[in-house]
Order: C-alpha cells, then structure tokens, then sequence
C-alpha cells in the first residue's frame, strides 16, 4: 500500500485557498479568454443572467480594456427550513493592457447566449528601420 500523499494547499482554511485562487473561485475576479485571431484581438467572458444593457460595462482608457458587471439575486426564498447559494452575486472587474495604437473607438462588444465578446482591432507593428549610428574616432 501506497502511503498517503498529503496536498499542500488542502490544509490551507477556504479564504486563503481562494486569496490563492487554488479552488477557481476568485470573488469579484471576471474570468476570460483571450486571444489574437484575423488582426484582432477577442476577448470573451462568461457572465449568465446578466442584462447587457444595464448591467455591463465595457470602456478603454489608457491602453487598459476594462470589462465590469454586476449580478443582483432578486428572488427571496422563505418557505424553505434552510438555504444554500453556490450562485454568484456582486460586482465582477477585469482589466486587460493593450499595446500601444489601439484605436479605442473600433473596439467592438456584442453579448450573446450569456457569453460577452469584445473585439479589439490589432494594431499594425511598424517595421522598424535600423538607425545608422555614427562613430567618432578620438585620437
């Protein structure tokens, strides 16, 4: 038989798991996909329930995509003897850096199925030209 392999982090109380985002659920934190496809940039982020036209946010300041949203339980359970809610509330952020040259007024963002995509054109790398650099002899 085997001896028993411990896993460091199952130790750990749940708030610290989570401030290590070991179990995958970091509060507040929005997960998303990223990713370069025919010269743009497709950010996609998972957010159900959520409506579109009130509850999302989505803005460029500063080369940084910022993408928020907030989730509000509107239903109240009181016939029930107990109750537990593994659904997500509150209020989601993410910040993404873009390079530089960014043209933040072709950004994209459409919200379809529970899935917001946000579409970044990708800016064209300028070729960079070698710069003769003279050098001076000093006798």
């Amino acid at each position: 038989m085997a001896p028993a392999r411990l896993e460091p982090f199952t130790v750990l109380p749940h708030r610290w798991r989570r401030f290590l985002d070991i179990d995958g659920e970091t509060e507040g934190w929005l997960r998303v996909e990223e990713m370069i496809e025919d010269g743009k940039m497709v950010v996609r982020a998972e957010m159900p329930g959520i409506d579109p036209e009130k509850d999302i946010d989505v803005s460029v300041t500063d080369h940084t995509l910022h993408i928020s949203a907030k989730r509000e339980e509107k239903t109240e359970q009181k016939s029930m003897r107990s109750y537990r809610s593994e659904f997500r509330y509150g209020e989601f952020c993410r910040d993404l850096v873009l390079p530089p040259g960014v043209d933040s007024n072709a950004v994209k963002a459409e919200y379809k199925d529970g899935i917001l995509e946000v579409m970044i054109p990708w800016p064209e790398a300028e070729e960079e030209k070698p710069t003769k650099i003279p050098v001076t002899h000093q006798k």
